[in-house]
């Protein structure tokens, strides 16, 4: 019997150990619950942009020690789903939610829910209007600068068409252009398109705008919209600047359907350096694109998800590692990407 006793404290002793006791004290694992909503999960650059940003949240669990819950969403191009969703995500416990506005100019109602429950809400990618991000100290935007898209997009039109002669189709030393828009009343459309044709003109490229049409950033539409331009205007087309890289792919689309010879395509430059636009300007089909950072962003709204939060850490991050301007926005710069850098940025993404 006796013999036996050490063997019966061994088994209690192991047996506790497995099941967690540890003096009545148990450890727990803190964890902070992110929502996030989308305008559309199938916007090419919105679902990069959240893959990194999932991977971003496990590598950033190991570093801190803390467990991030992540729910994604889609409003489908809905505002009204998308009001719905952050309601539901309210009630959920969410600590911090990162909208990706349907409407960029009805930010009113996430915005009302968001103070009335004392949760903070990240907007990214779809700038709202400043006086809106005003209304509540814990607003907040995470994207890039507009601005800057559309100037790398003008400067690499003009070094490729004052750079090839084969652009200058009729040699009348006139740059003849289409466009294709993202988005009407869209705030980055806007600019890009004003920004890359104002830089053209700076870089001493004289233009005449044919036409353009509003492709809602889809490749699909961009494929109609452009047949519709090539069908009016034909070879006298010699630049085609698109607000992204799935409409300059539309682009493409349209010219191989109408059988046009590659040698004979308009110059085509994009924005956004999504995997598939990468791989357009190293096949030679795009002159180059402006590499939106999606990684930088990703990373960016998760640490400041992460610190708005209020949950600490063992390695907690601060404010003061979050590149903010005016203690509201993070905007990240573009980069140009051409066929002598690409293999670059593919790597990257």
């Amino acid at each position: 019997m006796r013999k036996k006793i050490p063997a019966v404290v061994f088994l209690i002793v192991l047996l506790c150990l497995l099941s967690g006791c540890s003096g009545g004290k148990k450890d727990t694992v803190q964890t902070v619950k992110i929502g996030v909503t989308l305008y559309d999960q199938y916007d090419t650059f919105i679902s990069e942009m959240m893959s990194w940003f999932t991977a971003s949240a496990t590598a950033l669990e190991e570093e801190t020690g803390t467990a991030i819950n992540l729910e994604i969403v889609d409003a489908a191009g809905s505002q009204t789903t998308q009001n719905e969703q952050v309601k539901s995500l309210i009630e959920k416990g969410c600590d911090v939610i990162c909208v990706n506005l349907v409407d960029r100019t009805e930010p009113t109602t996430i915005t009302d829910m968001a103070e009335k429950n004392d949760v903070p809400i990240i907007f990214f990618n779809r700038e709202l209007v400043t006086e809106d991000l005003e209304r509540w100290k814990k607003l907040y935007y995470v994207g890039a600068d507009a601005i800057g898209s559309g100037i790398i997009q003008g400067e690499l039109a003009a070094e490729n068409f004052l750079g090839d002669e084969k652009y200058d189709k009729n040699g009348d030393g006139i740059c003849q252009y289409v466009v294709l828009e993202g988005e009407a009343g869209h705030q980055d459309a806007i600019v890009r398109t004003e920004y890359s044709v104002n830089t053209l003109v700076e870089n001493g490229v004289k233009v005449e705008k044919l036409g353009y049409a509003i492709a809602n950033w889809k490749r699909a539409q961009a494929q109609t919209k452009m047949a519709a331009l090539l069908e009016q205007y034909g070879n006298s087309i010699e630049l085609i600047l698109t607000n992204n890289d799935d409409m300059a792919l539309g682009a493409i689309d349209a010219l191989k359907a109408a059988g046009t010879s590659k040698n004979d395509w308009p110059l085509i430059v994009g924005i956004d350096g999504t995997d598939v636009g990468l791989t357009a300007v190293k096949n030679g089909e795009m002159a180059g694109t402006a590499y939106n950072d999606k990684e930088g962003q990703a990373e960016a709204m998760l640490k400041l998800a992460f610190v708005l939060s209020g949950k600490d850490a063992k390695n907690g991050l601060s404010m003061d590692d979050i590149p903010l301007e005016k203690e509201k926005y993070v905007r990240l710069p573009y980069y140009r990407v051409t066929l002598d850098n690409v293999e670059e940025y593919i790597k990257k993404s």
